[in-house]
């Protein structure tokens, strides 16, 4: 086992109070994180914060680790804070962003005992796809972390952010500017191999999971994923938050996270959504999305033939076919029309595929540029299904012309 060395930062001036540990985002320093929300915590917690690998004032950079060795890692660090305090072997409450949630995560499934609670921000049981991490780790290594501020800024903060707060953003990027490419590159290897999914339901302790309702990265649906995978959990969205919920909005930050600790119950107010208010966003969300790919009299035919047996299945698909998915900002919807014909072409899925046709006009995709996507499709899905796909292609057209 390969475990990193962790520095500790106190940001808190006195150790009076339950233990509050702090963990990062990547590229982030725990000081820049989270100092806002400390600030507004102090006078009620001890407040011990970590800084990953080769971040912050932590300099060790050593071999790679996995994420369940990082977190023994944090754990070593939390140890010694709690022989100081003469606890040893005590337990500690937890609140993480982003690498910082996942590493909760581990704590909270290899260490259910000494976790008592945690708040989870802007974070995931799986982030991201292998893949991805592999060649940011690869891309950092090469040309160093100045190489991810500009992404990085658009992925972090929420639309108006960098404007309205700029010592916030830019303490933040500067931070990430000085971050030290391999210790970035081996957190990016550790996320790569990271996927809790299918143990949330192990998980005991009190779970807050916070999520920003504009962060790409670590949409809502992976913290509404933790707050229903865990045993105790529950999930609030933050409005105009993105992936640093910490430094976007640190009032309710702190407050979530103190009502969330002291086991008073959560106030949700105009920038807060509980679960139930949630799901019906996305419900909502996805009806708008349908309607505008689908076409309100599509849309309509389909809610009116709707019965006690179909009622669930169609609220399913609108939530998380059309809300979940559609909605997502990573592709067009002309992309994303040209993928699913492709994927209904491979699967005969004929009914459906004369829908998407429809929908792909829509969407802005001419019918020369749909005659290419079944060309496509008849070299790697086979001449047969392509063959299908055109007759009802010439179908779908005929109708819409004689209409």
């Amino acid at each position: 086992m390969t475990i990193p060395r962790i520095t500790g930062v106190q940001l808190s001036e006195s150790d009076a109070g339950p233990l509050l540990v702090l963990g990062p985002s990547l590229g982030t320093s725990s000081t820049a994180l989270w100092s806002l929300v400390a600030a507004r915590l102090a006078d009620r917690y001890h407040l011990v914060a970590w800084d990953l690998p080769g971040h912050g004032r932590n300099r060790n950079v050593g071999a790679g680790f996995t994420l369940a060795e990082l977190a023994e890692g944090v754990l070593g660090l939390v140890d010694g804070v709690l022989a100081e305090r003469s606890e040893p072997g005590g337990s500690f409450c937890y609140a993480g962003d982003s690498v910082g949630g996942a590493v909760g995560l581990q704590l909270l499934l290899d260490h259910p005992d000494r976790v008592c609670s945690a708040a989870l921000l802007c974070t995931g049981a799986k982030i991201g796809e292998p893949s991805g991490w592999h060649e940011r780790a690869e891309r950092v290594r090469r040309s160093g972390t100045p190489v991810m501020i500009s992404s990085s800024a658009e992925r972090w903060f929420a639309d108006g952010f960098l404007s309205r707060h700029p010592e916030v953003a830019t303490g933040l990027l500067h931070a990430l500017q000085d971050a030290d490419r391999e210790g970035y590159a081996q957190v990016c290897e550790a996320l790569a191999g990271f996927d809790v999914r299918d143990r949330l339901v192990e998980i005991d302790a009190p779970v807050l999971a916070i999520a920003g309702d504009e962060d790409a990265a670590t949409p809502p649906a992976l913290l509404e994923e933790i707050a229903l995978g865990v045993r105790n959990g529950q999930l609030i969205i933050l409005d105009q938050v993105a992936h640093l919920a910490a430094a976007e909005a640190p009032e309710v930050v702190a407050e979530l996270i103190d009502e969330h600790v002291s086991g008073r119950p959560h106030r949700t107010g105009p920038d807060q959504r509980g679960p139930s208010d949630t799901l019906q966003a996305t419900y909502d969300a996805g009806m708008v999305v349908r309607r505008e790919v689908l076409g309100d009299d599509h849309v309509d035919r389909a809610e009116s033939a709707i019965t006690e047996l179909t009622s669930d299945f169609q609220r399913l698909i609108t939530t998380y076919a059309w809300g979940t998915i559609w909605t997502r900002p990573g592709l067009d919807r002309r992309s994303r029309s040209m993928i699913t014909l492709t994927a209904l072409i491979a699967r005969g899925h004929h009914e459906e595929l004369a829908m998407h046709l429809r929908a792909a006009l829509r969407n802005g995709l001419s019918r020369e540029e749909i005659a290419e996507v079944m060309l496509q499709s008849a070299i790697y899905c086979g001449v047969p299904d392509a063959n299908t796909a055109f007759r009802i292609a010439q179908r779908v057209f005929a109708e819409l012309d004689d209409a």
